[in-house]
């Protein structure tokens, strides 16, 4: 039977406050094959797990998180108590106990990213993914073994060669843009290929009818894969 991965969207942000250990926990919970998780830079250097640019919309606090101390940072409430964590706190959390997605969020931070994991000793596969795809080449300068997965928000004229020229070994698309031909595609050059953010079981019905190989979910529990 074929393998669909798991993965948990922001840990698990249908449970818990996204991007947050508490989400992260939850996703582990859950039995995801992996977590994703969004990755940004403060002011003073600190890689720390955010999706948006600023932390307006998931904290109490006010601000572009490139302009925040890691200090302030740690002061605010990403929901229920939760704080903003640091790159290697999710990673202590999740080694040996899952996979851990990383999704590079703004430019200029692979290579500190790959050198925070490699230090940490992480334990467990992790990915790199970016729309932004020149980070990857980064990654791959930094790592040569790294897993890494081109996400597309829109799909580009040619997606499969876009896809392979950075030597990736996942692409995500967005759920509704995957169809069997596309992915059909895609396994012709030895790509696998994920879904994002499928959260409706209709959308996760259809990905899973089209042969993907994993669904990218805030609630990582509806994917039945059995």
């Amino acid at each position: 039977m074929r393998r669909v991965l798991r993965i948990g969207h922001r840990g698990a942000a249908g449970h818990a406050p996204e991007n947050t250990l508490a989400a992260i926990q939850k996703g582990i919970d859950l039995g995801v094959d992996f977590v994703e998780v969004d990755l940004r830079r403060t002011a003073d250097g600190a890689l720390v797990v955010l999706h948006d640019a600023s932390v307006n919309r998931t904290t109490n606090g006010r601000g572009r998180i490139d302009r925040l101390s890691l200090d302030a940072v740690r002061k605010m409430d990403a929901g229920n108590g939760e704080r903003i964590p640091t790159l290697a706190e999710v990673l202590a959390v999740v080694s040996s106990r899952c996979g851990l997605m990383l999704e590079i969020k703004v430019e200029g931070i692979a290579r500190q990213v790959v050198e925070t994991v490699q230090a940490v000793g992480f334990r467990g596969p992790a990915i790199y993914a970016s729309f932004l795809h020149d980070e990857l080449r980064d990654v791959r300068v930094a790592d040569p073994k790294a897993l890494l997965m081109v996400l597309f928000s829109r799909l580009p004229r040619a997606p499969v060669s876009c896809a392979t020229k950075y030597e990736a070994t996942y692409v995500g698309l967005r759920h509704d843009t995957a169809t069997g031909r596309l992915v059909d595609a895609f396994h012709q050059a030895g790509l696998l290929v994920c879904v994002y953010t499928a959260d409706r079981p209709g959308h996760i019905r259809h990905a899973l009818s089209v042969g993907i190989d994993g669904v990218i979910s805030n609630v990582p529990d509806r994917i039945a894969v059995g």
